[in-house]
This record gives C-alpha cells, sequence and structure tokens, in this order.
C-alpha cells in the first residue's frame, strides 16, 4: 500500500534570511563594529517576528559576529586584524593552488566578469562590489577542477567578505584591485602557472595589508549605526 503523504510547500527560511539581511548590513558597514543590536529593533525593521531574529543573532554570536552586550541586545564584534590575517593567509594559499591549476588548463575567463568588476567599483556600491569579486575568485576555484579549494574557502568566507566591505568602504585603489584581477586571468589564460600563482598571492597580501592599516590609523570601524540597508 502506497502511503498517502502530505505534499510540503516549499516557503524561505526566515532565519537564514534574517541572518544573511544582518550579515550582510554588517559586511557593508551600516552595521557598524559596536553597534548595538535588539531583537525588537531588528524584528520591526524586517517585518518579521522575534523567533526567527533570536535564531539568527544565535548563529552570528557563534560565527563570531556578533557578542554579548551589557543589558539588551548584542553588539556588533570588532574586526579583528590578527585573526583576519591568518584568514587571509589561508585564503592567499588556496588562491594560489587555484590559480596554479587553472592555468594548467589555460582557463578563459568570461570577460564580462571583468568589466562587470569595474562597473561596481565605479558605482561605489560595496555589495555590487564584493559580489564581483566573488564571482572572479569563484570562477579560478571552479576553473581549478578541484571542488575541495571552493569548500575550504568557503569556510571562512563570510568573515573575508566582512574585512573586504572594511576595505572597500574607504579605498581608493577599487580599479586597480580590478587591474590586478585581469592581469590575474590573462597569466592564466596564457597558461603561465608561475605568474597567474605570485600574482594572485600578492593580491591577496596586499589586501591584508590595506586590512591591517586602514584599522590601525582608526579608519574603521565608522560610527555605530543601527540602520539595515533598504
Amino acid at each position: 500500500m502506497q502511503a498517502q503523504l502530505i505534499k510540503i510547500e516549499s516557503s524561505p527560511d526566515l532565519v537564514d534570511q534574517v541572518y544573511r539581511s544582518l550579515l550582510d548590513a554588517i559586511s557593508e558597514g551600516s552595521l557598524a563594529s559596536g553597534a548595538r543590536i535588539t531583537q525588537e529593533d531588528i524584528a520591526e525593521q524586517l517585518a518579521v517576528s522575534r523567533q526567527p531574529v533570536l535564531q539568527a543573532l544565535r548563529l552570528l554570536k557563534k560565527d563570531g559576529f556578533v557578542l554579548d552586550a551589557p543589558g539588551r541586545g548584542v553588539l556588533v564584534a570588532p574586526l579583528d586584524v590578527g585573526w583576519l590575517t591568518q584568514i587571509y593567509q589561508v585564503r592567499s594559499a588556496l588562491d594560489a593552488l587555484a590559480a596554479r591549476l587553472a592555468a594548467h588548463a589555460r582557463y578563459r575567463m568570461d570577460p564580462a566578469l571583468i568589466s562587470q568588476g569595474r562597473a561596481a567599483a565605479r558605482s561605489n556600491k560595496v555589495k555590487a562590489m564584493m559580489a564581483a569579486d566573488a564571482r572572479f575568485h569563484g570562477a579560478i576555484y571552479t576553473a581549478s577542477g578541484n571542488p575541495l579549494i571552493a569548500q575550504s574557502a568557503q569556510l571562512h568566507w563570510h568573515h573575508i567578505r566582512r574585512a573586504m566591505g572594511a576595505v572597500l568602504q574607504v579605498s581608493t585603489m577599487r580599479d586597480s584591485i580590478w587591474d590586478e584581477h585581469e592581469a590575474i586571468a590573462n597569466a592564466i589564460a596564457d597558461g603561465d602557472a608561475a605568474s597567474a600563482e605570485n600574482l594572485i598571492r600578492q593580491h591577496g597580501e596586499d589586501a591584508s595589508r590595506n586590512l591591517a592599516r586602514l584599522l590601525s590609523t582608526a579608519l574603521y570601524p565608522a560610527p555605530p549605526s543601527t540602520a539595515l540597508p533598504a
């Protein structure tokens, strides 16, 4: 006898949506380091109940993006230069491996990825710039033919994204970042594994140094704000 099962209706995961909305705000800087977050305020702004907000905040706390605050709510965690430097070290190693493997395959990147990245840089929209960067590096991970590279990079991607957002908010070198990307893509397409590996490793090391410099000169965090992006 065949079981009669009730059809499950697909519905968005509210907890995941709230988590991503808050993480976007933290990464883009509209929820700055030290900003206080309360369940009530977030639930009201996102037009959801407090329960998914509570669960999302628990996940953000576990992942190191918020901390317990005195009294009510939580605080956006500060950027830890030492921790982020270590993450960039791992990412640079993964990027170098991916670029070398992609160069062995003479992977030719879609030129649209570069042009879209330059357009995002000109737009001054941090979220668009982060998305363009993720597409560029993701294409190289895929081209490497080793799925473990992307899986390993994904473990710390949210922290990289937040660090990237901190740099992009104040960086004057947005165009040069895409000059570096284009040089990496050309080396990969030419099959020059050594150059591709060196260029992308240097790219990551420069990003790490820029972040440390910006944090040490107190350009970040910005004044606390609790406004979420529209």
